[in-house]
């Protein structure tokens, strides 16, 4: 089988990039990137040199390459990881997620539409997505996937419009789809723009760890390995044309898990207890800033067995560890323009 892996220098594509080529010796995994920012092919060097793992530099919103490609490898099978994600780079810049969310998810839609059109039963399309899309919660309840889309943000919208044109591919074409909608990520590789490392970097270097509003969101988090052993999963078992929620059943509010974090990095670095908290900064809240998300993953577990292999405190500890040991990747990480756009985005009130 040729699966093309889009997105997959980035957080969360390179650990399903990571599982791909290392249990399926016989699968060939072609890895599709822009290499962006947040698109770093140090996340992979550990396969790098696998012979079922190709690296493809490219855009998808180049609809041209990716007719060139498709004709050139004849993929059996996408799943479809790259965008922008970042909400904050959304506020300020949303043409960028326009064109690669939207535009760029339609040229692969009609890509692999027009050279699967002889046999289309015979391969499938798996996109990726968020929770994000569904809106905020209040104090009670859960997104199921049957929650109504109410997209708060440029990114969520964007994503949301994806997720409408991929059901409209399937319904209009008969294009063999699935959807996974997933709960927020942490774990190792992930770019320092995001809570957890942009965390993890400041309190070991004793800077100001920026926390929005008074850190009263409450987000599910989900550890990307296991993400990925869910994304397995549902693209071998999951049924045509169904979507499936992925979570961590495991929620915070921002503040305590920033809290536990500091005690887990003293701890670790060998600092008195309560040295790390007094980093702890309150900013300026984002625009639109969804209160609460929680993902209810029962269709997943019940249907397809999947659940969380480690508990929030496990995974965290886990993810520091990655972290304090891969300090040359963090550092090359965050030089350079991030530094500046940093500057610019967390601003103390």
């Amino acid at each position: 089988m040729k699966i093309l892996i889009t997105g997959g220098a980035g957080f969360i594509g390179s650990h399903v990039v990571r599982l791909f080529v290392n249990k399926y010796p016989s699968y060939q995994i072609f890895n599709l990137d822009k290499l962006t920012y947040a698109g770093n092919l140090a996340n992979l060097a550990d396969v790098a040199d696998r012979e079922n793992y190709t690296f493809l530099k490219g855009d998808i919103v180049d609809a041209a390459y990716l007719d060139e490609t498709f004709s050139k490898y004849n993929f059996d099978a996408v799943i479809h990881l790259a965008a922008e994600s970042h909400v904050d780079r959304s506020i300020s810049d949303p043409l960028a997620f326009v064109y690669t969310n939207v535009i760029g998810t339609v040229n692969l839609l009609n890509t692999a539409r027009r050279h699967w059109a002889s046999n289309l039963q015979d391969h499938l399309f798996y996109h990726v997505s968020t929770d994000e899309v569904y809106g905020s919660l209040g104090a009670e309840g859960m997104f199921t996937e049957e929650t109504a889309y109410d997209p708060r943000s440029p990114y969520s919208a964007s994503k949301a419009s994806s997720d409408h044109f991929v059901r409209a591919w399937y319904h209009t074409y008969g294009l063999p789809v699935k959807i996974s909608n997933c709960s927020n990520n942490y774990g190792p590789n992930h770019f320092p723009e995001k809570l957890i490392p942009l965390a993890i970097n400041n309190i070991r270097n004793e800077k100001p760890v920026p926390v929005y509003g008074k850190g009263e969101n409450v987000r599910d988090w989900l550890y990307v390995p296991d993400h990925a052993r869910a994304i397995d999963v549902i693209f071998h078992e999951g049924k045509v044309g169904e979507t499936y929620n992925i979570g961590g059943v495991n929620e915070w509010k921002n503040l305590e898990l920033i809290e536990l974090l500091c005690d887990l990095m003293d701890e670790k670095l060998g600092r008195p207890q309560g040295r790390s908290r007094q980093l702890i900064t309150f900013v300026k809240d984002r625009a639109g800033h969804d209160l609460r998300y929680a993902i209810d993953s029962s269709k997943l577990m019940n249907e397809l067995g999947w659940e969380p292999s480690v508990t929030f405190e496990e995974g965290l500890s886990k993810t520091v560890d990655w972290y304090l040991q891969n300090t040359e990747w963090l550092e090359n990480v965050t030089s350079g323009n991030y530094q500046s756009y940093y500057e610019q985005q967390y601003v103390s009130r």
